[in-house]
């Protein structure tokens, strides 16, 4: 993003530069005059239904948020008020690759898809929209103990190792989401993208670190209940952000299960509500179970089968030596010997060295652009591993600068040059650099000889670990996957157009009581020209009915909608409900303990 915005807000202003090419302008003038009315309409009934049966008192966090039920949030306004809670807002163009997500949420600032759910799709859509990510995720921010997991599970999550079939299932649920959102598509191409991601989703493979932590994702962050099994509250985002499913998850039908790490065996189904949901006694649970699945992981377990996920990959992925040496690139090759141990490892392409996060000089991906090489191990005839040695004790080895080195692994790797600079890092070696150098494996097979330059060697026992990208990922220039595919800007017709204007109008005679004359004409227009739509008309009703206008037209409208609700089911329980909310406006039900 070229002109980089940080709301002034600390959380967003230190967001790193591969981070921020997802970002993009809200755009607050292109939300629609019914965008703004099917807001208000979910708002509405958020307040009314979730005060009871959400975890975190909904109302107040809402607020301590900067939302209302009013209007869509401006973000400059939203991270005014998260800035006063330790994070931050961006927008971006719905569904972004789970590994920027993830990195995100660690940074402490909220993902927000900057378009709205169509009116059609208005009590649940499987496209990220500014409903499900501001009014779901951001009133529980205010709970530290929540939002200290949300962050946690992020800096996990930006570790995790994926498969190049993540990209893949990726790429199908953005696409599905995509058409769902867009106007006038043709259903058979919806039906081929839910078949296609029903395929993939069918034939993943052994799932990957990132798809059974997704899954941990989707069960707390976005479909998490909270509690005892007979009576849970909700805290997940994505029932918090649907009124159909809100209300659904709650019947007997949708099946209970304690939260534990089993959760990881159960996969999802975005385009459809969950046949089950998972119920944690504290939010303490989801720190240890998210705590034992990471020690699974490969950044913690480090070893061959840590290189095997990233040599799985194909993408950046950085391993850490005993030594504190992180060598960045794609893996493609490894040496085990016959205890099973990791003795070599090879990335192609260009890779990187660094130390605690920061690249090393002259060590970038242009300067390894073919690609780094070198074994892992203890040497023969040495108790200590090499990067523990001291400068006498190596040079009893042979290993000086300026000398001729000839030195052998236990795995039988042997390396014969001349060294040019030992590096350290905190006392300990972290690289050998020589010239004139060649590398054999105890086969005779050359890993490396004279002519081909410098030979770089990283010193190291072992890999203690190994996480997806670059340790260094702005040194890295490192360009998180962008989806070449972005959601459908809407091009609106005359007639749409003019129904925007119905919508303006009944907001002006709502909120500053200007054209209220003009409501029976604008319903007759309505019923004539747009029989599919019942929110406006349930707008104006909600004003005549509460400034007792109009007493033939408030009777009129409420016919109208209880025959379209009777006649036309898709809409019955959006109608009740919306009836209910007017009957009982939201006002009435904030209590004191509510603000």
């Amino acid at each position: 993003m070229s002109n980089f915005k940080d709301f002034n807000n600390p959380q967003v202003a230190k967001l790193p530069k591969h981070l921020r090419q997802f970002i993009v302008d809200q755009h607050y003038e292109k939300y629609t005059p019914i965008d703004q009315a099917v807001w208000r309409y979910v708002m509405r009934q958020n307040y009314s239904y979730l005060k009871q049966v959400a975890y975190y008192p909904y109302i107040k966090g809402l607020q301590r948020a900067g939302l209302s039920i009013e209007r869509i949030p401006d973000l400059q306004t939203m991270n005014d008020n998260l800035g006063k809670l330790g994070w931050g807002a961006v927008t971006v163009d719905g569904f972004i690759p789970p590994s920027a997500f993830m990195e995100y949420q660690a940074c402490r600032v909220l993902v927000i898809a900057a378009d709205i759910r169509q009116i059609n799709h208005i009590e649940y859509t499987p496209a990220p929209d500014i409903i499900h990510e501001s009014a779901g995720h951001a009133p529980i921010i205010a709970d530290p103990d929540y939002n200290n997991y949300l962050s946690y599970f992020g800096s996990i999550g930006t570790k995790a190792m994926f498969s190049a079939r993540d990209f893949e299932l990726y790429e199908a649920i953005r696409n599905l989401s995509i058409l769902k959102e867009a106007v006038d598509v043709n259903p058979l191409e919806i039906e081929k993208a839910e078949a296609n991601l029903q395929y993939l989703a069918a034939h993943l493979g052994e799932p990957s670190e990132m798809a059974l932590l997704s899954r941990l994702h989707w069960w707390t962050v976005e479909y998490g209940l909270i509690g005892s099994l007979d009576d849970p509250k909700i805290y997940g985002a994505g029932l918090l952000s649907s009124i159909g499913e809100s209300a659904s998850c709650r019947n007997k039908e949708v099946k209970k299960i304690p939260y534990t790490i089993n959760a990881i065996n159960f996969n999802y189904d975005i385009t459809k509500p969950q046949p089950y949901l998972f119920v944690t006694e504290t939010f303490q649970n989801l720190i240890d179970v998210l705590e034992q699945f990471a020690d699974t992981m490969a950044f913690r377990r480090g070893g061959a089968e840590s290189i095997k996920k990233a040599i799985a990959c194909k993408n950046v992925a950085t391993a850490v030596y005993s030594s504190g040496l992180q060598v960045t690139g794609i893996f493609t090759e490894m040496g085990i010997d016959p205890s099973g141990l990791l003795n070599f490892i090879k990335t192609t392409g260009g890779s990187a060295l660094a130390v605690a996060g920061k690249q090393l000089e002259d060590h970038g991906k242009l300067y390894h652009k073919d690609g780094f090489s070198s074994p892992v191990g203890k040497l023969r005839g040495s108790e200590k591993a090499l990067e523990d040695l001291p400068a006498a004790a190596l040079k009893n080895l042979g290993i000086a600068e300026g000398e001729r080195a000839d030195f052998t692994f236990e795995s039988g790797i042997h390396v014969n040059g001349q060294v040019t600079r030992i590096l350290r890092h905190e006392e300990k070696i972290i690289l050998i650099v020589m010239e004139d150098c060649t590398v054999r494996e105890s086969n005779g097979n050359v890993l490396f000889q004279p002519e081909w330059g410098t030979y770089d060697m990283a010193v190291g026992e072992k890999i203690v670990s190994v996480f997806n990208g670059a340790a260094d990922k702005d040194a890295f220039e490192e360009n998180t996957y962008v989806s070449p595919k972005h959601t459908e800007k809407i091009v609106y017709d005359e007639a749409t157009q003019n129904l925007h204007k119905i919508y303006a109008k009944v907001r002006l005679a709502r909120e500053q009581q200007q054209g209220e004359t003009e409501l029976p004409a604008l319903f007759k227009i309505l019923k004539a020209e747009y029989p599919s739509d019942w929110l406006c008309a349930m707008e104006i009703l909600e004003i005549v009915f509460h400034r007792k206008l109009f007493p033939e037209l408030e009777t009129e409208i409420r016919l109208y909608l209880q025959q379209k609700a009777e006649q036309e089911t898709a809409y019955k329980k959006l109608i009740n409900d919306g009836l209910f909310v007017i009957e009982h406006p939201v006002t009435q039900l904030i209590t004191e303990e509510d603000l």
